[in-house]
C-alpha cells in the first residue's frame, strides 16, 4: 500500500468525523445482518431512533440477539414490536434460504444492510468453501440476490428507492489479491488450504465484496433500477472482529488495545456510514461509501487487471449461487 494511501486512511481515522444520519426511516422495514453486536447493533439502534417501523436484526444465537434487542429498545424507547430477532447462520446455505423465504412474508422491505462477517486466520470449510469467503462473500450475496426482488417490489409499490448495502472495508487497500494470479478458478484457489494466505483473507473478502457490488450494480444498469446498491466502509472501529487476536498472547492483546485506543472509531460512528448508504440517492448506486460520502476505491480495483478479476469472480460467484439456489441470478 502506498504511503499516500496509508496517510489518507490515518487522516480519516484521526481527523474526520462521520456525519450523523438524519434521513427519516418512518414506515420503513430494514434488515441488519449481524445486528446483535458492535456495528450491526449500532446500525439497528440508529435506524430505530430514526423512526423505522421494523428493524430485523439477525444472529446465530437467539439469546444474544434478544439481549441486543432489549438494549436497543431500552436506549431508543421504541415500541417493543419495532425490533425483531431472526436466526441466520451465514455458514449455512440452508439457513440463508430459510431466512430469505421468511422475509418474503414481510409487507415491505426497504433496506438490507449486510453487516455480518467474520475475521479469522484459521482455515476451515463451510459449504465447501473457506469459512471467511462463505460468510463474508458467498452467503452475503446469496441472501442479497434472494431478497433483491423483494426490495424491487417495495420500491415499485411505494414509488421510492430501496437499498442494498454490503459492508466492506478500507482494508481492501491492503491486498493486491495474490491468489487471483494463480492458475485455475479463483474460488477454487480460495478453498484450497495449501494455496490460501489466511493472514490476508479478511482483506481479500472485503475486496471481493467491492468487486461484486460493482459487478452487480453494473449488471442492473441497462435500465433504471429502483434499488440503490452500495458497499460501505466503517473505518477502523472497536470491534469483536479482533477477538481471535485478543485470545492470543498478552503482547497481541496489548497492541490491539493500544491501537484501538489511539485511532479507532466507536462502533456507533462507524455504523453511520451504513445508515447513510441505506438512505442515499441514486448517485450512490454502485459506489463505495466512506466517511459518509462516495469515495474512490483502491487503485487495484480500477486497474486493467482488477477489471479482469472482477469479471472472473462475478462469473464464478453466479455459478456458485445458482448451485446453492437455482434461478437466483435470473434477470441479472
Amino acid at each position: 500500500m502506498p504511503i499516500s494511501t496509508a496517510l489518507q486512511i490515518l487522516h480519516s481515522q484521526l481527523f474526520v468525523t462521520v456525519p450523523k444520519p438524519t434521513a427519516s426511516f418512518k414506515d420503513r422495514v430494514v434488515i441488519v445482518t449481524g445486528g446483535n453486536v458492535g456495528l450491526g447493533q449500532e446500525t439497528a439502534r440508529t435506524i430505530a431512533s430514526l423512526g423505522a417501523a421494523k428493524v430485523i436484526i439477525t444472529s446465530r444465537s437467539t439469546a444474544k440477539g434478544e439481549e441486543a434487542r432489549n438494549d436497543i429498545i431500552s436506549s431508543t424507547k421504541c415500541d417493543e414490536s419495532t425490533i425483531e430477532v431472526w436466526p441466520l447462520d451465514l455458514c449455512s446455505f440452508e439457513s440463508v434460504r430459510a431466512f430469505a423465504e421468511r422475509a418474503q412474508s414481510l409487507p415491505r422491505l426497504d433496506a438490507l444492510i449486510c453487516n455480518a462477517g467474520i475475521g479469522t486466520t484459521a482455515f476451515k470449510l463451510a459449504e465447501g468453501h473457506e469459512s471467511t469467503i462463505t460468510t463474508n462473500v458467498i452467503s452475503t450475496f446469496l441472501l442479497s440476490l434472494l431478497l433483491l426482488p423483494k426490495l424491487k417490489e417495495t420500491a415499485v409499490k411505494f414509488n421510492i428507492l430501496t437499498h442494498l448495502d454490503i459492508v466492506s472495508s478500507d482494508t481492501h487497500f491492503l491486498t493486491d489479491f495474490p491468489e487471483s494470479r494463480l492458475p485455475g478458478p479463483i474460488f477454487e484457489t480460495l478453498r484450497s488450504e495449501e494455496k490460501s494466505m489466511m493472514s490476508d483473507r479478511y482483506h481479500v473478502s472485503k475486496l471481493l465484496d467491492i468487486f461484486l457490488v460493482r459487478a452487480l450494480a453494473s449488471s442492473l444498469a441497462a435500465a433504471p433500477y429502483p434499488v440503490v446498491i452500495t458497499s460501505s466502509n466503517p473505518g477502523f472501529c472497536t470491534s469483536n472482529l479482533r477477538d481471535e487476536v485478543r485470545e492470543g498472547s498478552a503482547v497481541a492483546r496489548w497492541v490491539i488495545w493500544l491501537i484501538e485506543r489511539l485511532v479507532a472509531r466507536t462502533a456507533e460512528e462507524g455504523s453511520r456510514n451504513f445508515v447513510i448508504a441505506a438512505s442515499a440517492g441514486e448517485d450512490f448506486h454502485g459506489q463505495w461509501v466512506s466517511d459518509g460520502k462516495v469515495q474512490t476505491v483502491a487503485p487495484f480495483v480500477l486497474s486493467e487487471e482488477g477489471e479482469k478479476v472482477q469479471s472472473r469472480v462475478w462469473e464464478e460467484l453466479c455459478a456458485i449461487l445458482e448451485e446453492a439456489a437455482p434461478g437466483v441470478t435470473k434477470g441479472l
